[in-house]
């Protein structure tokens, strides 16, 4: 260096700044290209954050792909239910109120049992069940004794004149299935030494009456109605201003050694004389529907959309018995929807038709 002249000297330290400075300012770009990557980086995480459902960030970020997982998952549920004979969508029909109306109540000696029914009619033929009760009588099985009859009509009479129906509105309906006991002339004798008159009602007349408690005007058009009760089972539908109702088998049917093939044929023979125009939509009544809709009911629903017959496993021999007679009419008919109506009655439809 000391060789070097003043002029050497200089360029050389020139030279060794520019070096420095231009090593510096390489490095200080890097740096500042890195931070406004992140920057950006940073900004479009906050830009899309805000569209995302809550909490679907961090399952996104857990799995890269939450959302599509999350979707895929709720197809299967809907598959699944779908293939195992789950219900259908909800049914959201408001039956109309009556306007004012009268107490009117009736009791039903089923095959199964005693049940009464307290109803508000109005002038159009609006109802609406205000109390009901359901009783076990045996009658099929020829187990109900004078006793049991008496002390439990009593019971229900008295039941309704509590509740502020007149005694003249009170009526006593003998089911179809029910005419077929031999204890229930004893029943009958039982309610005349009362003083009351009772009422009994062909298979036919049971399945129209059914129809008339059951079946909003609405669906008229599109609609059929089937009653499963213990003695027999009862189809009916409407055409115009003409009614028809087939009487079929019913859910204790394996008490009198029918088998379950015979038993399917001639209720899938008889459903199959529903109109295809009415199979859209089936209302269904009866003591083994209403136990088959307890298993999907929401809340105080009046109606409740079954599953397909598929769908159940029968818990009881009676059970077992309804859901071969379920299918048969689901199989006949193709209908995919069958409504449960907690209210509907064929007593009822018997109360509908007095003036």
């Amino acid at each position: 260096m000391q060789r070097l002249t003043t002029a050497g000297r200089l360029l050389i330290t020139a030279l060794i700044l520019a070096l420095i400075y231009f090593g510096l300012k390489y490095v200080a770009g890097i740096d500042l290209i890195q931070k406004f990557r992140a920057g950006n980086k940073t900004e479009q995480t906050d830009t899309t954050s805000p569209t995302l459902p809550p909490g679907q960030e961090a399952t996104e970020a857990a799995q890269g792909t939450g959302g599509v997982d999350v979707n895929a998952g709720e197809s299967t549920a809907s598959s699944e239910a779908s293939s195992d004979g789950g219900s259908q969508a909800a049914f959201n029909y408001q039956a109309p109120e009556p306007q004012g109306g009268k107490l009117k109540g009736v009791v039903e000696l089923g095959a199964s049992g005693f049940n009464s029914f307290i109803v508000r009619i109005d002038d159009q033929k609006r109802w609406k069940l205000e109390k009901f009760e359901f009783g076990n009588s045996l009658v099929l099985e020829n187990m109900a004794t004078d006793l049991d009859i008496r002390a439990g009509l009593k019971q229900y009479i008295a039941n309704m004149l509590n509740f502020g129906v007149n005694g003249r509105e009170i009526q006593f309906v003998i089911s179809s299935g029910a005419l077929k006991a031999e204890t229930t002339q004893k029943i009958i004798k039982n309610l005349k030494a009362l003083n009351y008159v009772v009422n009994t009602v062909t298979p036919e007349q049971e399945g129209k009456l059914a129809l008339r408690a059951a079946l909003p005007a609405e669906f008229d058009d599109n609609a059929f109605v089937v009653d499963i009760g213990s003695g027999n089972t009862k189809i009916s539908w409407r055409t115009g201003s003409n009614v028809s109702a087939l009487e079929t088998y019913g859910a204790k049917y394996f008490q009198n050694g029918d088998t379950d093939d015979k038993v399917y044929d001639d209720v899938k023979a008889k459903a199959k004389q529903v109109p295809a125009d009415l199979r859209k939509t089936c209302f269904i009544i009866g003591g083994v529907p209403s136990e088959l809709a307890k298993q999907v009911r929401k809340g105080k629903e009046r109606y409740t959309v079954l599953k397909m017959p598929a769908g159940y496993t029968g818990e009881n021999a009676k059970q077992k018995a309804g859901l071969t007679i379920y299918k048969a009419v689901a199989d006949a008919t193709g209908t995919q929807q069958f409504v449960f109506d907690w209210d509907a009655n064929f007593t009822i439809g018997y109360l509908l038709s007095l003036k």
